[in-house]
Formats: C-alpha cells, structure tokens, sequence
C-alpha cells in the first residue's frame, strides 16, 4: 500500500502562484508512475498533469500547459506541482495520485491510477 499526502494549497491572487507537494509513505521501494488532477465544485475530477516514475516525461491538460510544472524528487519520495500565472478557473481540491503499474498510457484517466491523496483546496481570487 502507498499512501499519499498533499500539501501547500491556500487562497492566492489571479497571477499568483503556489507550489503543492504530495509525499508518498508505505511501499516506496519503487517509483510509481504520478499523476495531479483536480475537481472543483459541481465538476467532475480532471487531469492537470502526469509524471513518469522517472521524471523523464510530463504531460499536462491544455488548460494548463505552459503555466503549471510537474517534477519529482524520488530520493524524497515526494512530486510537486508548481502553478504559476493562477486563474480563478484554477480553484478545486488538487489531488495526487499513483499508479502501480511501471508504465502507463492514457495518462489523463482516473481509472489508470491506484492510490489518491486526500487532497489539497487551491482557492485563486479574481
């Protein structure tokens, strides 16, 4: 089992950024594939962004290309998500998520990952 922890969301000005953390505790002898999505009110949970189990890909939502980073640190078993140029559309819970597969395809889907977060509230004001 791996367990998931999400943090640094908080309320921030359009324009402004923020940097979220998901650590992963439990069963880290490996890397798993990571992937961010987020769900605001009355919506459904989307993808934002996917990392390889290596750090050597990334892939991101056309709403957020360009704006928002993915990356990793695997020796701290922790990935983040850096947002930048935040838009009040980007206000959800932000979750992380892992996959117990090495590798995965179709990134963007929900049904591809094993293990989620609790979540983290991103709140961007206008």
């Amino acid at each position: 089992q791996v367990q998931l922890v999400e943090s640094g969301g908080g309320l921030v000005q359009a324009g402004g950024s923020l940097r979220l953390s998901c650590k992963a505790s439990g069963r880290t002898d490996s890397s798993y594939p990571m992937g961010w999505f987020r769900q605001a009110p009355g919506k459904e949970r989307e993808f934002v962004a996917h990392i390889t189990w290596s750090g050597g890909s990334t892939y991101y939502a056309d709403s957020v290309k360009g704006r928002f980073t993915v990356s990793r640190d695997n020796a701290k078993n922790t990935v983040y998500l850096q947002m930048n140029s935040l838009k009040p559309e980007d206000t959800a819970v932000y979750y992380c998520a892992a996959a117990r597969e090495r590798t995965i395809v179709l990134v963007s889907m929900r049904e591809k990952y094993d293990y989620w977060g609790q979540g983290t509230q991103v709140t961007v004001s206008s």
